[in-house]
């Protein structure tokens, strides 16, 4: 490809509403171009990405056993109603209908389609197991996207769907995908980890995140240097304190005029904020249609981690009560609301309110609030784990030190069991002639997302520094003066002796300042970079390495060997 022929649109400065590294640098080398919010036009540069990622997934899929299909993007109602997601997947789903009025969705996923694949077409223990996977569009409408292609409302995505006969070999499957997605993401040159999370409207149980670690990431994670532990903050267990040896005082009420918050009664009591208590109200809707008042409690320097609650309590969802129903419930507003005398509410409570002596709570009363108030002795509740684990708790494992980070979640590895094909009928005949669901497994990646990791991860204050596996192109030959006929002819035989060793290359021929085309060369990422310039009489020219930034002198015949035995190293490590 040359330069002077090629669609690059490069701009100087980032863009006003690209708030992290990879949204600012994909717009600014050209890769994507908005079209509205979250949607994006991918440009031949990104494309390429695009491609290189497709391109490893296909092949650690393949190795693994996985047959690629294709599903519509387009899907009808009438499967989602069964699996009970229709309703369950709220307003992040894009719903329409066709002109006979029948309901249709823009998949944000594809459970419900490949469960009928299998279900029309496997029918014997003797076909099973089956690995099959799909790369393309998904659709979510996303209350607040952002960050360019990392959140957006369409994206590109890799799902593979796993059936087994049993629960042993769902196992084999899902270690499969959980070595094939290592390789994956390693082959991108990403630095990540594996954590526990949840499995949020996928549903199943036992699931596992890929996330790659980036100082922007949208994830929050907690992770153990000692025993290898990690996880969501969403998912991950709250270690559970020894039981307070504090002598149990009685019950008081104290007049706390204007206090509604923990910060405020910690300073108008001056009691540590570890022995306060809040509660919160939740109206939780079941799937029977049932609504229930949810009060549930965690200590004052604590956050309820609202999906642990939903979870426990089986909801089909939560949300926050307004003040008007609590103030109805509890005969208080919010800020003065409690657990003791506490009716007509299901009670909710952490381990560490079980376990903590003497707190202060709210009294039910405006203005007043109560000390001396302990969990079974004044108030009783549901106990379990409803808090938020931070960086400095301890790790449920090991019980050593947690640390904390952020991450961008770029693959999702999940254990369905048998949630869609009972609902389905997705029913295979053993050896003996009985019927028994399939047991599945899904295993997604975020193609688009996954290239906007690598740029998170992979940058400087010049632009990007892609990993040769998944570099548009591996290099740059640069012209540095185009009316130069000894340097254009030079470097126009470099470029063709890089194209013919195998080496994805670009010329830049432009009729431009040297310093612009270098500058574009960092901004665009190529691994190396060819100059060709006031040596080219002696058939000398420069090789530069983008993320090292060392340079090297060589012969036009040498460079280009140079540069094609290095991209075949980078690419013979997958």
């Amino acid at each position: 490809m040359r330069m002077s022929q090629a669609f690059m649109p490069t701009l100087r400065e980032n863009p006003a509403d690209a708030e992290i590294p990879s949204h600012q640098l994909m717009v600014r080398a050209g890769l994507i171009r908005k079209v509205a919010p979250g949607i994006y036009n991918l440009l031949p540069f990104g494309l390429r990405a695009v491609r290189k990622v497709e391109a490893i997934v296909r092949e650690e899929m393949d190795r693994k056993g996985g047959q690629e299909c294709l599903m519509p993007l387009l899907l009808p109602a009438e499967p989602w109603i069964q699996t009970g997601r229709w309703g369950d997947y709220g307003d992040e789903m894009f719903r329409l209908k066709d002109r006979h009025q029948r309901q249709f969705c823009l998949a944000p996923t594809h459970e419900e389609v490949i469960t009928q694949i299998a279900r029309d077409d496997v029918t014997s223990y003797r076909q099973l197991p089956q690995l099959l996977y799909h790369i393309g569009n998904k659709y979510r409408d996303e209350i607040r996207p952002r960050f360019g292609v990392m959140r957006g409302r369409e994206f590109i995505m890799k799902d593979l769907y796993s059936f087994d006969v049993d629960p042993e070999g769902l196992a084999v499957s899902y270690d499969k995908m959980y070595d094939a997605y290592a390789r994956i993401f390693t082959r991108c040159g990403l630095e990540f980890r594996v954590v526990e999370a949840d499995p949020g409207a996928i549903g199943g149980s036992g699931t596992h995140e890929f996330t790659v670690l980036a100082e922007h990431g949208e994830s929050e994670i907690v992770y153990c240097d000692a025993c290898g532990f990690a996880a969501n903050v969403e998912k991950a267990e709250a270690v559970a304190p020894e039981a307070s040896k504090e002598q149990e005082l009685p019950m008081g009420k104290v007049a706390t005029p204007g206090v509604h918050t923990i910060q405020e009664l910690v300073g108008c009591l001056g009691v540590p904020v570890e022995k306060t208590a809040k509660i919160l109200f939740y109206w939780a809707v079941y799937h029977d249609g049932r609504e229930e008042m949810v009060a549930a409690m965690v200590l004052g320097h604590r956050e309820l981690n609202e999906i642990k609650m939903k979870n426990l309590t089986g909801a089909m969802h939560v949300t926050m009560a307004p003040a008007e129903d609590v103030t109805r419930v509890t005969g208080a507003p919010p800020g003065s609301a409690g657990p003791v005398g506490l009716q007509n509410a299901r009670v909710m409570v952490d381990r560490e309110i079980a376990v903590t002596r003497n707190m202060v709570t709210g009294a039910n009363d405006d203005g007043y609030h109560l000390t001396g108030v302990n969990f079974s002795r004044d108030f009783s509740g549901e106990v379990s784990d409803l808090r938020y684990v931070r960086e400095g708790d301890i790790c449920p494992r090991c019980r050593q030190v947690l640390r904390g980070g952020r991450g961008i979640e770029v693959g999702q590895l999940f254990k369905l069991w048998t949630k869609y094909s009972e609902s389905l009928g997705c029913l295979f005949t053993d050896e003996s002639g009985q019927q028994h669901p399939m047991v599945m497994g899904c295993y997604g990646i975020g193609i688009t997302r996954t290239v906007a990791a690598v740029i998170e991860q992979c940058h400087d204050e010049n632009g990007i520094m892609w990993p040769v596996s998944v570099a548009p192109y591996h290099a740059t030959v640069v012209c540095v003066n185009s009316a130069d006929e000894v340097q254009a002819s030079l470097a126009s035989s470099v470029y063709e002796e890089l194209g013919r060793l195998g080496v994805e290359a670009v010329l830049d021929d432009r009729e431009e300042r040297a310093g612009v085309k270098f500058k574009d060369a960092d901004l665009l990422g190529f691994p190396f970079r060819i100059n060709v310039g006031k040596k080219a009489p002696q058939g000398v020219v420069e090789v530069v390495e983008r993320r090292s930034g060392q340079v090297w002198e060589h012969g036009a015949t040498e460079a280009a060997q140079y540069v094609a035995q290095r991209v075949k190293e980078a690419l013979s490590q997958g």
